[in-house]
Order: C-alpha cells, then structure tokens, then sequence
C-alpha cells in the first residue's frame, strides 16, 4: 500500500539526508522507510519523524521504493510532503 501511496504522491523527497531536512521544516505528511536498508543508515530518519511527529511507515524493499518514486535506484528513506 505505501508504495502505491509513494508513487501517486505528488511532492517527494527521497534520501535520507534530504528527508531529515524536510521533516525539519514541519512540511511532511508521511515518511516511508525501507526495511532493507541499514538501520544506521535509517536511524536518524525515524528518530526525527517521531520527535515532529510524523507518521513513518515501512516497506519490504529499497529497490521497489525507489521504483515507486519513479528513479532507476533504490530508496532506503522518503517523505511525501504536505
């Protein structure tokens, strides 16, 4: 469900640096994280989504997420913006 989520949303940012950044602007609806990504990697994305509050939601595959946001890599972390 979160990829179908992923690929009709309008305003994406994908990667985790760039996804804390945003989730800092208090601009996020959803951020949607790959199970199979590190969690050091990760990590820092959830913690920052819980302490705005913004729901995080889990996906089985990086490669699938990256497909959903429509690039030919995979995604370990993105957040659909408001």
């Amino acid at each position: 469900m979160s990829y179908e989520k992923v690929s009709q949303a309008q305003n994406l940012i994908i990667g985790t640096k760039q996804t804390v950044k945003a989730l800092r602007t208090g601009n996020a609806k959803a951020v949607v994280i790959a199970l199979d990504a590190d969690s050091r990697v990760t990590s820092k994305v959830i913690d920052t989504a819980n302490e705005y509050s913004v729901p995080v939601e889990y996906v089985d595959s990086m490669r699938l997420l990256g497909k959903a946001c429509k690039i030919d890599v995979g995604a370990a972390a993105v957040v659909i913006m408001k």
